[in-house]
């Protein structure tokens, strides 16, 4: 009976051995988890040039290409950031429109051929690259600023600036500020009504060319 208790014991002891060595290798071979993290931008500008435009996906875990494409030095506000199980970065831009972090750059930018002004140039990089010629000049024009939006353009700005904050000035929203709730970077330390006016005007007509087509990029996409 002693003999036969004795390799028992034995066999457990191999037994809880070897079930030790499993969950040690198992612990061993674990992946990375696909996970959303903290945003670490408001505003992504595409960088890739290989046919001037990179591909938008369904999401970040099992991405599908959506037929979608973004063209090359547009600025796209950022909703989320989030890592795939491969460790790869990617950047929901809204309503699950994934890109791949490597083919955008943080922070707004104009394009390469576009001529700017020193006012542009204020709204159009993040305040810390800009010097404070350049602040003085931006802040000085925005004081006296008065919006040219007439007719139908007009009340595309109103609808957006109502849908955004309320039509607030005041109103913000982590990095989003303001009556167009614009990424604090691009006011440049002015909040103002006629700095936000100004910058508002120019992001629109860089991005999408006027306040009609911003609008009706809102109303599909829920922000613009």
């Amino acid at each position: 009976m002693k003999i036969k208790s004795i390799l028992v014991k034995s066999i457990a002891v191999a037994a809880m051995s070897v079930t030790g060595l499993v969950v040690a290798n198992n612990a061993g071979s674990s992946t990375a988890q696909a996970a959303i993290v903290q945003n670490d931008a408001s505003v992504v500008t595409v960088n890739y040039v290989s046919n001037n435009s990179i591909n938008v996906y369904n999401n970040y875990e099992n991405p599908v290409a959506t037929g979608q494409t973004l063209a090359s030095d547009t600025s796209w506000k950022v909703i989320k950031t989030a890592y795939d199980s491969k460790g790869h970065k990617w950047y929901d831009l809204g309503k699950n429109q994934w890109v791949r972090a490597k083919y955008v750059t943080i922070g707004y930018h104009a394009a390469a051929t576009q001529t700017q002004t020193t006012a542009q140039a204020s709204t159009q990089a993040p305040a810390q690259s800009q010097t404070q010629n350049t602040q003085t000049a931006s802040n000085t024009s925005a004081s006296s600023y008065t919006s040219n939006a007439s007719g139908s353009e007009a009340s595309a700005k109103a609808w957006i600036a109502s849908r955004e904050s309320g039509g607030s000035y005041s109103a913000s929203n982590g990095q989003y500020v303001g009556k167009y709730q614009l990424s604090a970077s691009y006011l440049n330390g002015d909040y103002s009504a006629a700095n936000q006016e100004r910058v508002a005007d120019q992001y629109v007509q860089s991005r999408y060319g006027s306040w009609i087509a911003a609008k009706s990029f809102w109303q599909a996409n829920g922000w613009y």
